[in-house]
């Protein structure tokens, strides 16, 4: 006997309808046949993340990005947070901390990804999330949007989206009052040089 694979792929409507097309072909033969799913890349959830510390390009975490056994990370824009926030490094390993106490500090400038859910996991996880870090969604102005992306519309400079973001409300009383940052670099001025973790005893 033969089989009839009939293949649905996540197409606009217009290439759906044939597929349901061909779906109801494959019913009117007397043959058995097997519906098949087949998702394109566009059809998985993507999430948009804004990163201002270590994950930044040219920064020590920036790695775990590009590692694919961590999910896709893409590169969609250079952007500063709408409010303004206190960016403070902190703790023995020299941490950046966006404190989450919107009106003081500075806007804060950082990076644009698109992400997976894989990394979007991984990223919770190497964040600590919720007891040292909480993701949560915030306004950022686009200042350079490197390309048109599948699923991502290109955005002119001064556009405003939102992206999820990595701050904390779980930090000592006096972290406020630490000296605040535009922008992270972690070998920056401050010299405050961020410890790795595989440099952490």
């Amino acid at each position: 006997m033969r089989a009839v694979i009939c293949a649905l792929e996540c197409l606009p409507s217009a290439a759906l309808r044939q597929n349901t097309l061909l779906l109801s072909l494959c019913r009117t033969r007397p043959v058995f046949y097997s519906l098949v799913l087949i998702c394109s890349p566009s059809c998985f959830h993507m999430s948009r993340i804004f990163v201002y510390g270590t994950l930044k390009k040219g920064q020590p975490n920036y790695f775990r990005l590009l590692n694919g056994t961590n999910g896709k990370a893409e590169f969609l824009a250079s952007a500063l947070t709408v409010e303004k926030y206190p960016l403070v490094i902190a703790g023995e390993y020299n941490i950046p901390f966006l404190l989450n106490i919107p009106g003081q500090g500075h806007r804060v400038h950082g990076e644009i990804y698109k992400v997976d859910d894989r990394m979007l996991n991984f990223l919770d996880d190497f964040e600590s999330v919720p007891s040292l870090y909480q993701r949560t969604a915030v306004r950022v102005e686009v200042m350079r949007w490197l390309r048109r992306t599948e699923g991502e519309e290109a955005q002119p400079p001064g556009s405003i989206t939102e992206a999820f973001l990595y701050s904390t409300d779980t930090h000592p009383s006096d972290w406020p009052s630490l000296p605040c940052y535009e922008s992270y670099d972690s070998c920056g001025d401050h010299g405050l040089q961020y410890v790795a973790r595989e440099a952490r005893r």
